[in-house]
């Protein structure tokens, strides 16, 4: 995939982004420890013709923090770098943090806001600091330390991918390693391996976790744009509860649940089903 990384100014902050692919544009507000360098779920969409805008979310990459100052600021510079880049409409595709992002977006800029996709999103409150894992993110996760974090982890899960892997699984999936054997593709464990050495979390984890608990039900149901909600019945990271909530109360919706072994609903034997599911509602939806 050939991909083009740009930087954006504007009132003295800069937006980091990148765009693969040429043909109908999609919005990626991506996951956690992620930048505008993800690939999860990029290649189907890239060989039906779409074009893949993914701006690095604030505290990420070299995107500023200060744009993440609240999820309407930050919305507000990403319909910014839509009017740069002279983008009127787009689909939006909301990964696992970034589904509070993508979720404001749609609900207060309408007329960008084609459709809305939620994958793996987090959708309500999640991580609050009564939390075990909101606990330890704050220690291995906060800016000064997290560069050494994945440092870390990206060593050794190169010089033993499957141990890692294996390590990582159950933060993924709710189903034991056994029981997810038949569901796993051998080329799941080079994708983690992969994942790991491209994931930072710089100033930007930390935002997120006090962040994705911004998007209100009001906001939800102020969603007036055709809505995929797409989830693996086995995500052990964000929780069913979350695909439920916002089938619920964004009116305009219909919900998937997919037989995927976990949380990174692109990999594993059914990965490909997730890649069918979505290219068929984009079509299904055309950007005229």
């Amino acid at each position: 995939m050939e991909r083009r990384i740009e930087a954006y100014t504007v009132d003295g902050l800069t937006i980091e982004y990148s765009i693969i692919g040429k043909g109908v544009p999609i919005l990626v507000f991506h996951g956690g420890h992620s930048n505008c360098y993800e690939e999860f779920g990029y290649k189907a969409l890239i060989e039906k013709g779409f074009s893949l805008i993914t701006p690095s979310r604030p505290g990420y990459g070299a995107t500023s923090k200060e744009i993440g100052e609240s999820l309407l600021i930050a919305c507000k510079f990403y319909r910014k770098l839509l009017d740069y880049l002279n983008i009127k409409k787009v689909h939006i595709l909301a990964i696992s943090a970034g589904g509070p992002t993508g979720i404001y977006f749609a609900a207060t800029y309408p007329e960008y806001a084609h459709t809305l996709i939620l994958q793996s999103a987090v959708t309500k409150e999640w991580l609050t600091p009564a939390d075990k894992e909101y606990k330890v993110a704050n220690i291995i996760f906060r800016p000064k330390t997290e560069k050494f974090t994945w440092k870390l982890i990206s060593m050794i899960n190169n010089a033993f991918p499957q141990f890692i892997f294996k390590q990582m699984f159950p933060s993924f999936s709710t189903l034991t390693f056994k029981e997810a054997i038949d569901k796993i593709d051998m080329t799941d464990i080079d994708a983690i391996r992969k994942m790991n050495n491209r994931q930072r979390s710089g100033n930007g984890f930390m935002i997120d976790v006090v962040q994705v608990n911004e998007a209100s039900t009001e906001i939800l149901q102020a969603i007036n744009c055709p809505t995929l909600i797409l989830h693996s019945k086995h995500d052990g990271s964000v929780p069913l509860e979350h695909p439920y909530f916002a089938h619920e109360k964004i009116p305009f919706s219909k919900m998937t649940l997919l037989d995927t072994w976990g949380h990174l609903i692109w990999l594993g034997k059914s990965g490909e089903e997730t890649d069918k599911k979505l290219i068929e509602f984009l079509t299904s939806y055309k950007i005229q």
